[in-house]
């Protein structure tokens, strides 16, 4: 992105010093020390670092904004409009079992919409990033949301229940009713990344139910700024807050959202 504005480039940053150190501890992936932070849900020292790492960079640059992490207590900022929205490691669980399939997600809320948004992939060194009105890119390149019109031409991207989690039924239906339907859908384990392929072009959409706002907000614009179209699961609902997400290109989005809505 040429002319990223100031905020981006300390998201950037920041995004960069932390998959430096994410990057060490993925390769000693086995000597992490880890802890259980919920059924199928883990938490580990590198991903706790990783926080660290990005919550000095953006407070540092901009105290006076407010904060929503995955792994620390959200803080009010002085700037009631602005906050950082961050997952340092979406994807965790690929992390610790030595899944290359990782991300840091950094996004800008200002007056309740996201603004600026960074999905980082370490591994390959993938720095997908939009501003609002500023498009969506991938390092240098500008990314556009597929073309593909034929839904049976599709390729979709979801997340699948774990642990015992009780939207299992749910998704079950939506897989029956989608894969006849489509070329295939994957469950690659980071919805920060689905949501970065979204606007890539590489999946043409995506769905998932009960997303935190970290694992979500960044993507949320890439999408937006890559010209495809995000709507809630259910109409009535706000997507960071309800959690349940339909993500697609423009010419397939439609058909796409009927059918995970069971219509």
């Amino acid at each position: 992105m040429s002319q990223a504005s100031a905020n981006l480039n300390v998201m950037i940053k920041a995004a960069r010093r932390a998959g430096r150190s994410l990057i060490r501890d993925f390769g000693e992936v086995e000597k992490l020390q880890v802890s259980t932070k919920g059924a199928g849900d883990f938490v580990s020292k590198a991903d706790i670092r990783a926080e660290e790492i990005v919550r000095e960079e953006l407070t540092t640059a901009r105290p006076n904004y407010g904060w929503l992490g995955e792994e620390s207590d959200e803080v009010k900022g002085a700037d009631p409009t602005r906050r950082w929205i961050v997952d340092p490691l979406d994807g965790t669980t690929n992390f610790l079992h030595g899944l290359p399939h990782w991300a840091v997600s950094i996004a800008l809320e200002h007056k309740r919409e996201i603004v600026a948004a960074v999905v980082y992939d370490p591994i390959r060194d993938e720095m997908f990033t939009a501003e609002k009105g500023a498009g969506c890119w991938l390092n240098d390149n500008r990314q556009r949301v597929s073309a593909r019109r034929q839904m049976i031409e599709m390729l979709f991207a979801t997340g699948l229940p774990f642990g015992g989690r009780s939207d299992l039924p749910d998704t079950l239906q939506d897989l029956a009713r989608i894969l006849p339907s489509c070329s295939g859908v994957r469950r690659f384990g980071s919805a920060a990344l689905d949501l970065a392929y979204v606007a890539a072009g590489r999946y043409d959409g995506f769905w998932e139910r009960r997303l935190k706002p970290w694992d979500m907000a960044a993507g949320l614009l890439l999408v937006r700024e890559a010209g495809g179209l995000i709507a809630p699961i259910e109409p009535d609902k706000d997507v960071l807050e309800d959690g349940a997400v339909i993500a697609g290109n423009s010419e397939g989005f439609a058909a796409f959202a009927r059918l995970v809505r069971g219509g």
